[in-house]
């Protein structure tokens, strides 16, 4: 799983912006003024690329969400299983996208953004996610670390499994320390996908 990185552009400094707009009032409350404002360009710059809020922060949550999975995937070492990097990384990047200012922001004032990526289509971020995990299991296939299947449903199933306990874990949730909740979740989200992964 080779990690993608990208140089900050001015399109960056636009998603800076953006990101950094949200967090404070939240995506309805969020205009394509502000932002503009914010990262230093004029609105016919933003107008040209992004034609409202909504497709800004489509783009916003995509480099946010991909950076977030990237960063989490272990490096790859001589003598370690495919397996243990895929579910190490995909146990991590749930905790870090659970702990993302941004999920918080979006969770507490606007769900409703979220909500046609879970009934309706998938995003740009999931079609990335997809690729990086499709990489992933394709690579324990060869080292005989990951139970033999078709790929690319594989790699569904897992997203399906992960995104669940990444966007639901709170209504599954009563005890008094959320944060110890999260990490006994979190240990049984890594069985479930070792389990799963194993041959």
């Amino acid at each position: 799983m080779t990690p993608i990185r990208h140089n900050h552009s001015d399109a960056d400094a636009v998603l800076d912006a953006a990101r950094d707009c949200v967090l404070a009032v939240g995506v309805r409350r969020t205009t394509l003024t502000d932002v503009a404002r914010r990262a230093g360009v004029s609105r016919m710059t933003l107008y040209r690329r992004w034609p409202d809020v909504r497709t800004l922060v489509g783009d916003l949550m995509t480099r946010e969400w991909i950076g977030l999975a990237v960063d989490a995937m272990p490096d790859q070492e001589p003598g370690t299983p495919t397996r243990e990097r895929i579910v190490d990384g995909l146990v991590t990047g749930v905790a870090a996208f659970r702990a993302h200012p941004l999920f918080h922001k979006i969770i507490d004032v606007d769900p409703e953004l979220l909500l046609p990526y879970i009934l309706d289509r998938r995003g740009a971020s999931q079609e990335a996610l997809l690729e990086l995990i499709t990489g992933g299991l394709t690579e324990g296939h060869a080292d005989g670390s990951v139970r033999r299947f078709h790929p690319d449903r594989q790699a569904r199933s897992l997203l399906l499994v992960v995104q669940s306990f990444a966007l639901s874990l709170r209504t599954m949730t009563e005890e008094d320390d959320p944060e110890l909740a999260d990490a006994a979740f979190l240990d049984e989200l890594r069985t479930i996908l070792e389990r799963t992964l194993a041959p």
